[in-house]
C-alpha cells in the first residue's frame, strides 16, 4: 500500500499501528464536565415529521384488469392430473391404511409415468426466440 516515494509514510504507519497494540484494552478517557445528551422536547418532535399531501382517489392508477388465463389443450391437462393427481390418491390411500385393488395401483402409477413421459417428449427442442437469453422486463 505504500510507495517507495514514501519511506517516512511507512515510519508514521507503523508507529500508529505500535500505539494502537500499545493501548489495546485501555477505557477512553472522557471529560468529567461533559453531560449526558439532553432528549428533544415532545412538541418539537411532533411537528419535525413531513406532512403527506392527500390525493383524490380519482388520480390513482387503476391497471386494466388482466386478461383470462389460457386452457391448456385436453390431453396436456390430462398428463398434468396424472403427473399430480395419481401420486396424491395413492398417498392418501396409503397414509390412510385403504387397500386400493392392484389393477387400480397400477393404473396410477402407469398414469403418473404416461403423463411424465407425455410433457417431456412434447417439451419444445429450442427457445422461442433463438437471440432471447431469457430476461423479461
Amino acid at each position: 500500500m505504500t510507495s517507495k516515494d514514501e519511506p517516512g509514510r511507512e515510519r508514521d504507519v507503523d508507529r500508529a499501528w505500535q500505539d494502537i497494540v500499545e493501548h489495546y484494552g485501555e477505557r477512553a478517557e472522557v471529560e468529567a464536565d461533559t453531560a449526558p445528551p439532553v432528549a428533544p422536547e415532545p412538541e418539537a418532535v411532533a411537528s419535525t415529521p413531513p406532512v403527506y399531501e392527500q390525493y383524490d382517489d380519482e388520480e390513482r392508477f387503476v391497471p386494466p384488469p388482466p386478461p383470462p388465463l389460457p386452457r391448456p389443450e385436453p390431453r396436456r391437462q390430462a398428463a398434468w392430473i396424472g403427473l399430480f393427481a395419481s401420486p396424491l390418491i395413492l398417498l392418501v390411500f396409503t397414509v390412510m391404511g385403504w387397500h386400493l385393488p392392484l389393477l387400480m395401483s397400477y393404473a396410477l402409477v402407469l398414469a403418473f409415468l404416461g403423463g411424465f413421459g407425455y410433457l417431456v417428449v412434447m417439451m419444445p427442442r429450442g427457445p422461442r426466440d433463438p437471440g432471447d437469453d431469457g430476461a423479461r422486463i
